[in-house]
């Protein structure tokens, strides 16, 4: 197999982010597919959804989120995701030595060290499935029950030692509602689910973020000893070759674009995966101050693709009568993709604020 350029693995990821031709699949199987979708900011899953589905309606994503097939619960890099029941549950006990390790090393966990607080941990457990709450109010109940007990450190803890879910409305894009925490146990009713492999879950990155290194995968979900994995499936996975002499896994299956396929402008939401997910983030970010602007009360923010890597950034925002997307390009655009970004951006705007006017406009670097 010939050598992958930057440009050649950009493709590759892009494809299989389902970034270079909005798909009809069905949501569920796309949030799957994905392994989960970077939910930090309640909203942006149905931006990220957008940006991949054709056609997409907010409330297909709404009504798995109401159903539970769908949670939003921390996982890869400690960090919320949106992903199916079966991936909350399968992919937890893989990746809770990871949610162990940060925790220690927070001033919370430094604070707990040496005390077995396991009993009150379980304790706070069920008081989240009697009540959903968040850790402020968790703090106080402990408190109150619990005199002389370093109740902010414990209920800080429990976000990273006790399974759970933020349950709806959070997250929908009909409705808000204040971040609390469920035991995902409790959300789910007690359903069970084999515990994920290493093994599975090298193998799904790749088939969604791939080509990638061992490294890429580390970052990505946060674990250690991956090469390990990488060389017990030894000839399960494809070996590439990279420009520069380096060598990436693969599945071997992947889709591999050519290089020159077009790259259509994709105005990504904030955090999305595919600018979080490898080490060398080259094939998706170009070299550039990509500052980010300020996106005010309820305004959006996130980057642009522009052949296929970031080479900008965009916030929108009401202004008066109209919600005006702005985008400032870290590199000069030429006049052709200046205009296939206000396009795009129109469109962009016609899903966050319909029915209201619109406007377009770019500022100088």
């Amino acid at each position: 197999m010939p050598a992958l350029s930057v440009r050649a693995l950009g493709r590759a990821t892009l494809a299989r982010q389902l970034l270079l031709e909005r798909t009809t699949r069905p949501v569920r199987d796309v949030v799957e597919h994905l392994v989960g979708l970077q939910a930090q900011v309640p909203r942006v899953p149905h931006l990220a959804l957008w940006d991949r589905l054709a056609g997409y309606d907010p409330a297909e994503l709404d009504g798995l989120l109401s159903s539970r097939q769908v949670v939003r619960t921390p996982l890869m890099r400690t960090t919320i995701h949106t992903v199916t029941a079966e991936d909350a549950l399968a992919l937890r006990p893989l990746l809770q030595p990871v949610l162990d390790r940060t925790a220690a090393s927070t001033v919370w966990g430094q604070r707990l060290r040496g005390q077995d607080v396991s009993a009150v941990v379980a304790e706070a457990a069920a008081l989240l499935a009697e009540r959903p709450m968040g850790r402020a109010e968790l703090q106080r109940e402990l408190g109150r029950r619990h005199p002389g007990l370093d109740g902010e450190a414990v209920a800080f803890c429990v976000g990273y030692w006790v399974p759970w879910v933020q349950p709806t409305p959070r997250g929908l894009w009909g409705a808000s509602s204040a971040a609390v925490m469920t035991p995902v146990e409790a959300w789910l009713d007690g359903r069970a689910v084999p515990p994920a492999t290493p093994d599975e879950l090298l193998v799904r990155y790749l088939a969604a973020f791939g080509p990638a290194s061992v490294r890429d995968a580390q970052v990505w979900c946060g674990l250690t000893r991956l090469r390990e994995v990488a060389e017990r499936l030894g000839p399960r996975l494809r070996r590439v070759r990279t420009g520069d002499g380096g060598e990436l896994l693969d599945v071997p299956d992947g889709p591999l674009p050519d290089p020159d396929t077009p790259a259509p402008v994709r105005f990504l939401a904030e955090y999305d995966n595919v600018t979080l997910s490898h080490a060398d983030r080259s094939r998706v970010v170009a070299e550039g101050d990509h500052v980010p602007l300020p996106g005010g009360p309820g305004g959006w923010v996130g980057t642009v693709l522009v052949d296929g890597r970031v080479q900008a950034t965009w916030a929108a925002r009401r202004n008066g009568a109209a919600t005006v997307l702005t985008v400032r390009p870290s590199l000069p655009l030429p006049a052709a993709v200046r205009t296939e970004t206000g396009e795009e951006g129109a469109r962009l705007l016609g899903f966050l604020a319909p029915g209201r006017e619109h406007d377009v406009r770019f500022t100088d670097r």
